[in-house]
């Protein structure tokens, strides 16, 4: 086949950084850090204060903003109540402040979606987006993204990111459903007389604050049977945390968004969302991207929702079948239900049918490992392309010496769990120059495109740096064993 390696590098950039909450490691040292900034006089404050801003202001968009947001989750510390004028609490503020340079270990496993603005375009040119998982400090991991155009002959063209990095904003008062909420809790095991208590005083729709005030009204009302309900507390304002929503401002640029990990479930890492877009059947547009949280113990399948790139929904997924890694959702429904590829026993692939994203009960086995160059295991790279013939799947495999390549199987579109075809040598597999990062001898990606008959593959090199490949469609499907 004529697989094209472009020749783009997009490489990790250690000072793309953004500002994050410094945490010290007690409550005493919170205390003895504030004390010390109050001994400052208003004259000296205001002039460490505009060293600060010299120093760091041209490095963040609002940097302002943040410090004053971090003095009022940090005051409580302060011994009185006396008021502190603007520029000692942005100076406190900006004492529980640090730098993060999010890119810093590497940028890899990219996924790639149409843009929702395909506007002043010429003709045969599309607009993408392009997400990549970004490494930082920590081997925590966050979502940022690129975009680009894609020719009509083809050309690959990605716009210079923006200087500055930028976290969303959480959403305050973001609604829950009540129904959703509940039916979440039994599936986790979690319910009983003090779930149905907390429930029972809350309406269809309800927020974070308002299931607080009811977990404690509650507790305070269940002391007098000497139960201890903490644990039960304790999970359903987790569960809450987890479903949350993030905003950015639309003046700021898509190469500055960063989805770095809010929920309990992901402080650690969010890691390998595969985007695709998603068309109802009434025409409905709204992307989707499973993902991988990972709060340092236990990794769990989770769901970002977004119509326009600025508001962002990120839920839990619910059911037995929630396993593992490797989630990636079907860009239309089949047979009136949402279907995903999934990889519970992390071997094979599997396919799920579900009337409702968040909950998945079953699957069915779709492909095992065959060839030499996949005997370890076989996944998914990415959510399924729909073609002329059939849904396209890019897969990888490993083989000896824990190599990863890449190559992709064909499935039938009304039944997917058939498939009709699969590629016996690999797609893609790593060559000289890609073989040595921070995980080596592995191509990978979370999601391509096809554009006029050409199959586009952004991968990762060796979980360090991304590239792009190309190769006629018609190519691969004719390269395919028939099943």
């Amino acid at each position: 086949m004529d697989v094209n390696r472009t020749g783009i590098h997009i490489k990790p950039n250690n000072a793309r950084v953004l500002f994050r909450p410094f945490e010290p490691a007690s409550k005493e040292r919170f205390l003895r850090t504030i004390a010390r900034v109050m001994t400052l006089s208003e004259a000296q404050t205001e002039a460490l204060l505009a060293e600060v801003l010299r120093e760091f202001g041209d490095r963040h968009h609002e940097i302002q903003r943040f410090f004053l947001h971090r003095f009022e989750q940090v005051q409580e510390h302060l011994l009185t109540d006396q008021p502190l004028s603007l520029p000692r609490q942005l100076l406190i503020g900006s004492y529980f402040t640090q730098e993060y340079s999010l890119e810093s270990a590497a940028l890899f496993n990219p996924s790639m979606v149409w843009h929702p603005d395909q506007s002043d375009l010429p003709d045969g040119a599309r607009r993408f987006i392009l997400s990549l998982r970004a490494t930082g400090e920590g081997h925590i991991s966050s979502i940022v993204f690129r975009s680009g155009v894609i020719t009509g002959t083809g050309q690959i063209r990605i716009e210079d990111p923006g200087r500055y990095v930028t976290p969303p904003d959480q959403v305050p008062n973001a609604q829950y459903d009540k129904p959703m909420f509940i039916r979440k809790l039994f599936e986790l095991g979690t319910s009983g007389r003090f779930c149905d208590y907390v429930m029972a005083g809350l309406g269809d729709l309800f927020t974070l604050t308002e299931l607080e005030q009811a977990v404690k009204r509650v507790q305070r009302q269940e002391r007098a049977s000497q139960q201890d309900h903490s644990t039960a507390a304790k999970f359903i304002l987790t569960l809450a945390r987890a479903n949350y929503e993030v905003s950015y401002a639309p003046e700021q640029a898509l190469s500055e968004r960063v989805i770095f990990p809010t929920g309990p479930t992901e402080t650690n890492g969010i890691e390998d969302a595969r985007f695709v877009r998603f068309t109802y059947d009434d025409g409905q547009v709204c992307y989707y991207a499973p993902y991988t949280a990972y709060d340092g113990r236990v990794i769990l399948p989770q769901m970002l929702k977004t119509e326009d790139f600025l508001h962002f929904h990120v839920s839990t997924l619910n059911g037995p079948e929630v396993r593992n890694k490797g989630f990636a959702l079907f860009p239309r429904s089949i047979n009136g239900l949402y279907a995903m590829l999934s990889r519970q026993d992390n071997e094979n692939i599997y396919l799920m049918y579900s009337d409702n994203l968040a909950f998945w009960y079953t699957k069915e086995l779709v492909a095992k490992p065959t060839y030499p160059w996949e005997y370890v295991q076989i996944g998914n790279c990415g959510s399924p392309i729909e073609t002329h013939a059939g849904w396209l799947v890019l897969t990888h495999g490993v083989g000896p010496m824990r190599k990863y390549a890449m190559g992709a199987m064909l499935l039938d579109r009304n039944d997917p769990t058939q498939v009709l075809g699969r590629l016996k040598e690999p797609l893609l597999t790593p060559d000289e120059s890609e073989r040595s990062g921070y995980v080596p001898n592995v191509v990978y990606s979370c999601g391509g495109l096809v554009h006029g008959g050409m199959l586009v593959i952004p991968y990762a090199m060796s979980d360090y740096a991304c590239s792009f490949a190309t190769v006629p469609l018609d190519q691969v499907l004719d390269a395919m064993t028939r099943a």
